[in-house]
């Protein structure tokens, strides 16, 4: 809990100087909002069932490195414990809660319809460092202490997507040793900083 918190104040920090930025080129700080689902995959999907997620996000791009943008990324996301994992064990409850920080690069290729709405290609690969939570509850019958085990993992995450440019859905796959899954998410942008 005290990593998330150190994370936090670090992220609030670079968001209230980042209107002091010089002058000197065209540069611009976005600030993204997203939620969906997540579906486990490979063995984390063995235990666990289909869960939610939501994430703050801050992107930073200048005319030296467009399309190029940078960002990091903090999340939340919930897994409940799949009805087949009960059935076939002594869980009485299983849920695996992960805060994700991310840091990554995203691509925006040029426009495939520029009609009516911009509808602009993305790919994006970040490396991520979880904290995650497990939490183990047993039937009574099994005679087994329930407890909540914790663990942090470094892993990477790859994704495609389409951007309106204030909307995007981004489509990704998310990889930890020991949890693994396909993330779709729906991502308000709005520009914090922006200086031509």
């Amino acid at each position: 809990m005290k990593r998330i918190c150190i994370a936090a104040i670090l992220f609030c920090s670079a968001l209230a100087y980042s209107g002091n930025l010089p002058a000197e080129k065209a540069r611009g700080i976005f600030l993204a909002i997203g939620v969906g689902p997540r579906l486990p995959v490979s063995s984390f999907s063995n235990q666990s069932d289909l869960g939610y997620g939501f994430n703050l996000e801050v992107s930073y791009t200048d005319n030296e490195y467009l399309p190029f943008f940078v960002y990091a990324k903090a999340g939340f996301e919930q897994y409940p414990g799949a009805p087949e994992f009960y059935q076939t064990s002594d869980y009485n409850n299983f849920s695996t809660t992960i805060f994700p920080l991310v840091i990554g690069a995203r691509y925006y290729f040029p426009p495939i319809m520029e009609n009516v709405v911009l509808f602009i290609p993305i790919v994006e690969a970040s490396i991520a460092y979880s904290f995650l939570s497990r939490n183990h509850q047993f039937k009574p019958t099994s005679e087994k202490t329930n407890y909540t085990k914790e663990l942090s993992e470094v892993g990477f995450n790859f994704g495609v997507g389409i951007s309106m440019f204030l909307v995007e859905l981004m489509l990704n796959y998310t990889h930890f040793e020991t949890v693994q899954f396909v993330g779709v998410d729906i991502k308000v942008r709005l520009p914090l900083y922006i200086n031509f």
